[in-house]
């Protein structure tokens, strides 16, 4: 998946005003820099109960979540986010099948709200996708972030609050948990750069040292 981003970069590199390109180079770095996970949950740590909210309004709490075995929590930013169009294909095609093969359900996770998350119809996507309305969860586990810049906004502009619908620019910084059936954290990895992401042989090879699976 990260050689898709450094493809993705490269591109941006060739297309982007030398402007745009730094000022994206610029908050990465910001928040790579910023970046401590002593402030985000870890392993070891309980996931108290929750509740997501599917595009279609069903409501998806953690215990039904985690009924008949363990699950992976992808946390993305938004539906229109590029790169998060690279990523959440290629868990569906590198991770899921394992995944359900075992099963261990996925669900991918994003502020934005149920009616505009359209990402898992557009790319068929075989996981759940979910909204974590006003990053409730995101925040209780320490993983959303703002951008120091933050520009002047109006009404009607083209902005991340308008994208996600929460009027805020805050987000989730890529995340990916690895919950066990009683939502004990086995593996958490965060990417404060969201041009780079948790692979699925990561993941996978989590999955199998922790045996959650049996």
């Amino acid at each position: 998946m990260n050689a898709q981003f450094a493809a993705l970069h490269a591109q941006r590199e060739r297309e982007w005003p030398p402007e745009q390109l730094q000022r994206n180079i610029a908050q990465r770095e910001t928040l790579v820099r910023k970046y401590d996970p002593a402030r985000h949950v870890r392993p070891g740590d309980t996931v108290a109960p929750f509740e997501l909210v599917e595009p279609d309004g069903t409501i998806l709490t953690r215990d039904a979540l985690l009924e008949n075995g363990p699950a992976v929590l992808v946390f993305f930013r938004y539906s229109g986010c590029p790169a998060c169009n690279l990523a959440l294909p290629y868990y569906d095609r590198q991770l899921w099948p394992a995944l359900k093969a075992n099963g261990v359900r996925l669900v991918a996770i994003s502020p934005q709200v149920p009616e505009r998350l359209d990402i898992g119809k557009r790319h068929d996507l075989g996981f759940t996708v979910a909204s974590d309305r006003d990053n409730a969860l995101g925040r209780r586990l320490g993983i959303t972030f703002e951008p120091e810049d933050k520009p002047a906004v109006k009404p009607g502009d083209n902005w991340i609050g308008a994208a996600t619908g929460t009027g805020t620019w805050e987000l989730p910084q890529p995340a990916v948990l690895l919950l066990d059936r009683h939502a004990n954290v086995l593996f958490v990895d965060v990417s404060p750069d969201w041009l780079q992401r948790t692979e699925a042989d990561t993941i996978l090879s989590r999955l199998a040292l922790q045996s959650i699976a049996a």
